[in-house]
């Protein structure tokens, strides 16, 4: 598997992520080993996700997020895509 590249001014990004979804497992009070079981991973890769680990595959973050009732969250990623719509605007032009 190769290792994920990811820029050190994004590393805080991912890192924000990790800390959100901790917060959301203490606020549920759930150990690590229950969303762990509930999510079908390793206690180690919750871990991971919680540390904003970009080597985590996408689906044991969204396995986590249903775990707390969040996976709608995941219709949010790359939604409001300004540029790109602009984009696309220059191109009718």
């Amino acid at each position: 598997m190769k290792k994920q590249v990811i820029f050190p001014k994004y590393k805080d990004l991912l890192a924000q992520m990790g800390e959100n979804i901790k917060l959301a497992r203490k606020r549920r009070k759930l150990t690590t080993s229950q969303v762990a079981e509930r999510a079908s991973i390793a206690r180690s890769t919750l871990y991971f996700i919680e540390k904003g680990e970009p080597s985590v595959a996408m689906g044991a973050y969204f396995n986590v997020l249903r775990v707390f009732g969040l996976q709608k969250d995941f219709l949010k990623l790359a939604s409001d895509d300004e540029f790109g719509r602009k984009l696309q605007d220059l191109e009718l032009l």
